[in-house]
């Protein structure tokens, strides 16, 4: 297909914006809208703090919220926000759009930071695409969503963003959920609290199994958090808790065929039986918060991570399976003073070690051309160690003026080194030293080396109080990551050295954002330029190969339209291309469109609350029409999508809700994508099904 996808988007643009414009307009009803300064976040500087006094573009999904979607992939509950655009990929795995194309590859996680309680899910240059179901999100208390480069308190893969899930904080309530649906789903959630005296610990558990809906693509999936709270007799304050997670996924890759999506036999179709995916994952940290005589707030954050995965790559020729894994000791150090009533300094140091692991082997002959066959043998293919260090000192001040201005300043440096160790023989051999046909083999493993990358990021808010209910922002950020140590070290072909140099993005943002009356709204317009982004090109060579630009309008808001409705959107309009001169397939890209970047994308909700206990939302969630590859000859159509939550609480101790997702049981595709080789290719969106839950709350 070799259209221009432009035909539709006139239609998406104008249906969302009028759905935001909705939202937006003045009100005659009740002042029902929460005040922005009462809500509290806090990803922007690592401790609570109002969202009326943090300049960045933070969404956040509250716990109200989350209870209603019960999602079952963080997708569902995430794409409401401005600027997201998660891809579903099978089972939970998934592939993050923040401000960005929606990217894939090895080393497209480092564009974003993903997080729970404001501690890394992955060490830096460790990242997976995948790693957000290692988050207990099923459970969070909220989910914070910083679009744009992240503050000077974050550094290396805060690029186009970062996504925060936080837990609640410890408690006596306790609550059962139970949760049916179809193809054998069932899960289960359970909190558990305790308070005593001046210790107050939870248990969070959520579980989950279905069969999938296609053939072997079910999923088993653990996740148990211990909570805890105290203070000292000195005054210092202590929280923190352990997470852990199990996964167990039969794996369904993609459907291939234009438009295979349409047809009701394929998009049923597994043609990866063999595939799988086993992951496991434990973080442990402990938050001390004390004011010391001096006047400074200290709060310190030691904490161990540690990951294993293992799955087979039937992506790859010869399916190999690949394990990875690694732990890391860190410690998220911050201090904050207020020098005066109207300025607060704050400064950090963060250190993290990490020792890692990556091992990849294939068990049979390769199947295929005799090119493949000659040249991708059956044995290990990679055996490598890396250990990294990463240490970043930061400062930022923040400056208020009685005029209505304030003024937020920050700079982040950051070292981070790796030392790799490679367990095999050198190069581009078999395991036992023999030389394969075509002039060598595909994997190519380093010799041992060590390499050091550092970065300095500036950071500039200013802000305006236009008055009590509105302000204006101005913010200009610099992001960067480091190459992921995959990036370095699991090389091909005839690349020995990866000489790589660090991803940098350069940001400026304008916003407008207030709240009258029964409405609030935010309307931010970005601009970015990236530059160095690492590529794997035609020759599977790692290269610094791609710049980049990213620019577009977010708009979100929402309206009372009564004491009984209220509506609620976000429109995304962006425009992300190439901006140097590469060739691919015959065609310069230079002035295209990045593939899997729609530029047109959103979600509306209209919510019924006639009573106190009864809650009805029905959700529209519109894709636009995107380009799948970077020649911008190939393209998928987009979708809308419906779906209808209901949740009523039948007394004080019981809730009763139903989810019904796709509701016009739409055929269409969680993503689109498209190969030299292979043609147009799709993950297919699920058919129509319901979920019922039973909540139970027994305190």
């Amino acid at each position: 297909m070799t259209q221009t996808p432009l035909h539709g988007r006139k239609l998406l643009a104008a249906s969302c914006a009028a759905a935001i414009a909705a939202a937006m307009m003045p009100a005659h009803a009740q002042d029902t809208a929460p005040a922005i300064e009462e809500i509290q976040v806090i990803s922007a500087s690592r401790r609570p703090e109002d969202l009326g006094n943090v300049n960045a573009s933070i969404a956040i999904l509250s716990e109200e919220e989350l209870r209603l979607i019960s999602h079952t992939h963080i997708q569902e509950a995430a794409n409401r926000l401005p600027g997201v655009n998660i891809n579903r990929n099978n089972g939970q795995e998934s592939l993050i759009s923040i401000r960005s194309p929606v990217l894939s590859g090895g080393g497209a996680c480092g564009a974003f930071l993903l997080a729970e309680e404001g501690i890394p899910l992955r060490a830096a240059g460790f990242c997976n695409v995948n790693e957000l179901f290692d988050s207990h999100s099923e459970n969070a208390e909220r989910i914070e969503v910083i679009r744009g480069p992240g503050s000077a308190f974050y550094g290396s893969n805060a690029v186009h963003g970062m996504i925060n899930v936080v837990l609640p904080e410890p408690d006596d309530r306790r609550q059962l959920s139970l949760e049916a649906g179809p193809r054998g789903t069932l899960r289960g959630n359970a909190r558990i609290g305790f308070e005593n005296d001046n210790f107050s610990h939870t248990f969070l558990v959520n579980g989950i199994s279905e069969e999938g809906y296609r053939p072997q693509s079910g999923v088993d999936q653990q996740k148990l958090s211990w909570l805890y709270q105290t203070t000292l007799a000195n005054g210092a304050e202590l929280d923190g808790g352990i997470t852990t997670t199990n996964l167990n996924q039969e794996t369904a890759g993609y459907i291939n065929g234009t438009d295979a999506y349409k047809d009701e036999d394929l998009r049923r179709v597994n043609e990866n039986p063999e595939a799988y995916r086993d992951n496991r994952s434990m973080r442990a940290w402990t938050r001390i918060g004390y004011t010391l005589d001096s006047g400074w707030d200290v709060v310190m954050t030691p904490y161990y991570r540690k990951t294993d995965l293992d799955f087979k790559q039937h992506f790859l020729p010869g399916t190999p399976t690949e394990t990875n894994e690694h732990s890391s000791v860190g410690m998220q150090f911050a201090a904050y003073r207020d020098l005066s009533e109207s300025t607060l300094l704050s400064a950090g140091l963060d250190l993290e070690f990490t020792e890692g692991t990556l091992t990849q082997s294939q068990d049979g002959p390769t199947q295929g051309s005799p090119f493949l066959v000659g040249t991708v043998p059956e044995g290990k293919h990679y055996d490598y160690d890396v250990d990294a260090t990463q240490i970043a000192p930061f400062v930022q001040l923040q400056h208020y003026w009685d005029n209505g201005f304030d003024i937020t300043l920050g700079m982040r440096f950051e070292r981070m080194n790796y030392d790799y160790d490679n367990n095999m023989l050198s190069g581009r051999t078999r395991e036992d030293g023999t030389v394969c046909g075509f002039g060598g083999c595909r994997y190519n493993r380093p010799a041992d080396r060590s390499d050091t990358f550092a970065n300095v990021a500036p950071k500039l808010g200013i802000r305006y109080q236009i008055n009590d209910t509105h302000n204006a922002q101005f913010r200009v950020t610099r992001g960067y990551r480091a190459p992921q140590a995959t990036e370095l070290y699991r090389l091909q072909n005839d690349q020995n050295v990866a000489d790589l140099d660090p991803v940098e993005i350069d940001s400026v943002e304008l916003a407008l954002q207030g709240t009258t009356g029964s409405w609030t709204y935010e309307a931010v317009a970005f601009y970015m330029d990236k530059d160095n982004e690492i590529i794997n090109n035609a020759d599977r060579v790692n290269l610094n190969g791609i710049h980049t630009r990213h620019k577009g309008l977010e708009l979100s808001g929402t309206y009372a339209l009564s004491d009984d409705w209220r509506l609620s959107a976000a429109y995304n309009h962006a425009r992300h291309t190439y901006q140097n001169d590469q060739l691919v397939g015959g065609v310069n890209l230079n002035g295209n469109d990045v593939e899997s970047a729609p530029r047109n994308f959103g979600t509306a909700q209209i919510q019924w609350t006639p009573t106190s206990t009864l809650t009805t939302e029905l959700q529209w969630v519109a894709m636009g029409e995107y380009y799948t590859n970077p020649e911008n000859a190939n393209s998928y159509d987009g979708h809308n999508v419906f779906n209808l939550r209901t949740r009523w609480q039948a007394s004080d101790a019981l809730t009763l809700s139903v989810n019904i997702l796709n509701l016009t049981d739409r055929k269409y595709a969680e993503r689109a994508d498209w190969t030299t080789f292979g043609g147009d290719r799709y993950f297919p969106g699920e058919p129509l099904r319901a979920f019922v839950a039973l909540d139970w709350r027994f305190n």
